[in-house]
């Protein structure tokens, strides 16, 4: 699961059975940051549904490669993650991922007063296929190892 964590909105990505590929999945909202309550209910939801084993959180770091205000939020949200649903959360640079999804979204017609309802999404399916893509090898072994425990009758 890829998620890019905002103010309002918490965009989600899943990958497909085979780890290939990450496609949008929803926007959470809430009315202010602060209301996380029902945005982590929303997550556990999604993560027993598509029986999620790793989340993938995007950490917007500034162009000077410091920690701003939004990426203290993202690693305070990661921390919380972590400890309700039990599952690794790891970071993962989303510098620009809004930006090349708005792009993305342009390239397909979007209209610009609908392109909020998608962005986060979008950006969260970047920010988790970008992962996959450098995280190769660690992904199959998430993967073997839950198949196997699953195989033997364990569950993650």
């Amino acid at each position: 699961m890829g998620l890019d964590y905002g103010a309002k909105t918490v965009g989600v990505a899943l990958s497909d059975e085979l780890l290939l590929t990450a496609e949008p999945k929803e926007t959470i909202w809430r009315d202010r940051e602060s209301k996380i309550r029902r945005t982590l209910v929303r997550i556990e939801e999604l993560i027993e549904e598509y029986d999620v084993q790793l989340i993938v959180l995007g950490l917007p770091l500034n162009m000077d490669d410091s920690v701003g205000e939004r990426a203290r939020a993202c690693l305070d949200f990661q921390d919380r993650l972590e400890r309700r649903t039990g599952l690794p959360v790891v970071m993962s640079d989303e510098r620009l991922t809004t930006f090349t999804a708005d792009g993305m979204l342009e390239e397909m017609g979007v209209r610009p007063d609908e392109r909020k309802r998608y962005i986060d999404q979008v950006a969260a399916s970047i920010i988790l296929e970008d992962y996959m893509k450098t995280h190769e090898k660690e992904i199959q072994e998430i993967s073997a190892l839950h198949n196997n425990n699953t195989t033997k009758g364990g569950s993650n």
